[in-house]
């Protein structure tokens, strides 16, 4: 037991660091704020704020009062991005939390973080690679150009839209029915339909192309991607404050402003959590930082900050234009532009401006993530816990490529077949589990290793971590008992891992028994 609890200190790391050669050192502040922008904004705003208003047959939306549900998660993600803050400054070393547990709650307890993170980043961008391919579809389609229905979905999607649509009384929209086309327009293979998300898989082989290339290359790529999606959702905001009807907000026949009370605002709070994972993916570029004792904290908290004030404006705006209730589709902004009254040209030259603004965010979404979880590999590959071959740096771009290239091919595979509805819930227990940790492992170290300097310190220690751990467990509370199930398995595969491969090539143990040896 107190092998599985060993502790690695910062001064291990930073030996390992100089022992495998450490990664390229070119980011600054502004480079890591847009990297938390271009992390943060994404298929959370664009898809699931729908399902957050609305609801869904597991639980109440927030109606117009998503506002509260938006503040409700910001506080709990603020609290969290302190403690993020303060350990990415103090270890910059690449792994985000799952370095952070090891430093301060130890190996054990550092692998079910890790194995934690590749929910949050690699699963999680699943669900964005499928959300940014439904709006690359709606963007062509402007165009004239369609793709067939069969090559731009997933299976379970077709064959539950085919469903619906034979089913009596059933009332469908237009996209509902292109998603059935492809239950029967489909070309067979061994007598099952071939129904496969060819853009949202493409889109992840590109995403890889650029990330193997260089760190530098990829910043710049998402600091461009970062301008064009902020711009956009400012021209949604601009146009929807000329469209916004104030009885939208408390028409008593649709319940007013809060019409799920409490329940409705803390399940969409969990529910739009998704919306704000990506920030603490700032932390995991923390070895690859010009001065991360500075720029790290700043690059965490104002990301945080300009996403909030962003979501908040749109959240006002679009329960402004439409009846609330008409909102829960998977493209909620369009759909509130398609419902506003105001002229027909303005209306729809503004939808194609935000399927692009969908199409352009998201892409910038799925390559923070994409940068993120091949890092995580890395420095668990550095520890001895996975394959040494997920530690190669490439001679040339001094980029994690085998990690890049095999996350690449696994997200893009699943993203090709999986139900966006699968991951979503799963990615904000796993990254709440995560904040949790990081808050406690703020305490932990404090009172192991007070002497640490820390150029960022959390204020009112342990006030605000408390509540930061109070805060995200009661989102999770607030997700389905399916998603808690799907949880626990995870972790339990993860177990399985650790103790027939980590725990016996632990470089830690390995160090730890040497020195034993000598003595």
């Amino acid at each position: 037991m107190r092998g599985l609890m060993a502790r690695k200190s910062v001064a291990d790391f930073e030996a390992d660091v100089a022992s495998h050669g450490g990664l390229k050192r070119t980011l600054g502040k502004w480079h890591l704020t847009a990297l938390g922008v271009g992390a943060t904004i994404g298929a959370g705003i664009f898809v699931t704020t729908g399902t957050a208003i609305v609801g869904d047959p597991l639980r109440p939306g927030a109606g117009p009062a998503i506002i509260f549900s938006f503040l409700l998660t910001a506080v709990a993600c603020g609290f969290a991005a302190l403690c993020y803050a303060e350990f990415a400054a103090m270890v910059p070393i690449s792994g985000s939390a799952y370095t952070y547990a090891y430093a301060a709650l130890g190996e054990f307890v550092a692998w079910i973080i890790g194995w934690d993170l590749i929910i949050e980043y690699a699963v999680g961008n699943i669900g964005v690679a499928i959300g940014w391919s439904g709006y690359f579809r709606e963007l062509i389609g402007h165009f004239g150009w369609n793709l067939p229905s069969w090559l731009a979905t997933d299976y379970r999607s077709a064959h539950g839209a085919f469903v619906q649509l034979g089913t009596p009384g059933s009332v469908v929209d237009a996209t509902t029915r292109y998603i059935a086309s492809a239950w029967t327009t489909a070309p067979h293979l061994f007598g099952l339909p071939l129904i496969i998300n060819l853009p949202a898989a493409a889109v992840v082989a590109l995403i890889t192309v650029i990330l193997v290339i260089g760190i530098k290359e990829s910043a710049d790529a998402n600091n461009a991607m970062v301008l064009l999606k902020v711009g956009i959702i400012m021209f949604f905001i601009a146009v929807g404050l000329f469209l916004i009807h104030p009885s939208n907000w408390t028409n008593p026949a649709t319940g007013g402003f809060v019409p799920n009370g409490v329940a409705g605002i803390s399940a969409a709070a969990a529910i739009i959590f998704f919306s704000y994972i990506g920030f603490d993916a700032v932390s995991t570029a923390a070895e690859e930082t010009r001065n991360p004792g500075k720029d790290m904290p700043f690059g965490i908290i104002m990301s945080l900050v300009v996403t909030t004030l962003l979501y908040i404006a749109i959240s006002v705006v679009m329960t402004g234009m439409a009846p609330w209730k008409l909102l829960g589709t998977a493209e909620p902004m369009i759909t509130a532009l398609r419902f506003a009254a105001g002229p027909p040209a303005l209306l729809n030259a503004s939808r194609f401006i935000v399927a692009l603004g969908a199409v352009i965010a998201m892409g910038s979404v799925l390559l923070v993530f994409q940068l993120g979880q091949p890092r995580i590999f890395f420095s668990m590959s550095r520890d001895g816990l996975l394959p040494p071959v997920l530690a190669r740096v490439h001679p040339r771009f001094k980029t994690p490529y085998v990690g890049t290239i095999l996350t690449g091919i696994f997200v893009a595979v699943f993203a090709a077949f999986a139900n966006i509805a699968e991951v979503v819930d799963l990615t904000n227990i796993g990254t709440l589990f995560a904040f949790v940790l990081v808050s406690a492992g703020v305490i932990v170290l404090r009172r192991t290793d007070p002497d640490r300097p820390r150029p960022f310190r959390v204020p009112w220690v342990p006030l605000t971590t408390l509540i930061s751990i109070a805060a995200c467990f009661y989102l999770m509370t607030q997700l389905p008992a399916i998603t808690w199930i799907r949880f626990i398995i995870w972790l339990a595969v993860g177990l399985v891992l650790y103790f027939t491969y980590g725990y016996g090539h632990s470089t830690l143990r390995h160090r730890s028994e040497l020195l034993k040896d000598r003595e």
